[in-house]
């Protein structure tokens, strides 16, 4: 049994208990993707509790999309899970920047001040990023997201996306990010 048929098959499993109301399957879940998700809010200036706060809201979203007839099973529920975290996080990081403009301390040095300005503008691309990664295609997409963002080596990502060698996941990867720069060409 290939591992990609394998996670289809269990990501199956826990849709079916999503609709039949098992709670256990939402616990799994928040236990499984905890540690990726932490890792990504923490990395971009988060604390462990907006870690946690954004794994349920996404946990719930995902609930809500299954027992609505809107989630779509194109990809891995986990890949699902941290694209919803990292589009509400960005959302919650822009949202929070525009309240609280930034006070510029006399007491910054040139080197502070501009760090400040270069994570502004690091956000911003992240956000033109991942409206440019929504546009793409799945296959593409999920590639790219596992690539980038879960960090799986090429080896991984053949084995899970059933390419016959790292080779042609390499040259698809290719492919792929040259379709992402062509999409965030027309975004900007």
């Amino acid at each position: 049994m290939s591992p990609s048929f394998f996670f289809l098959n269990e990501d199956a499993r826990i849709l079916d208990q999503i609709r039949n109301g098992e709670e256990e399957a939402l616990v799994r879940l928040y236990e499984t993707n905890e540690r990726q998700i932490q890792s990504f809010v923490m990395k971009n200036s988060g604390t462990q509790d907006d870690a946690k706060d954004m794994l349920q809201e996404a946990i719930v979203i995902l609930w809500e999309r299954v027992h609505t007839g809107r989630y779509e099973h194109t990809a891995k529920i986990s890949t699902f899970i941290f694209a919803t975290v990292r589009n509400l996080w960005l959302r919650r990081l822009a949202r929070t920047r525009r309240e609280s403009p930034l006070e510029i301390d006399n007491e910054t040095t040139p080197s502070e001040e501009s760090s400040a300005l270069d994570e502004m503008i690091e956000t911003e691309q992240a956000a033109a990023v991942v409206a440019a990664l929504n546009k793409l295609g799945d296959p593409c997409r999920r590639l790219l997201v596992l690539y980038y963002w879960e960090e799986l080596s090429m080896e991984q990502i053949a084995e899970q996306m059933g390419f016959a060698n790292s080779d042609t996941a390499k040259s698809k990867k290719y492919l792929c990010k040259k379709e992402l720069q062509r999409l965030l060409a027309h975004l900007g």
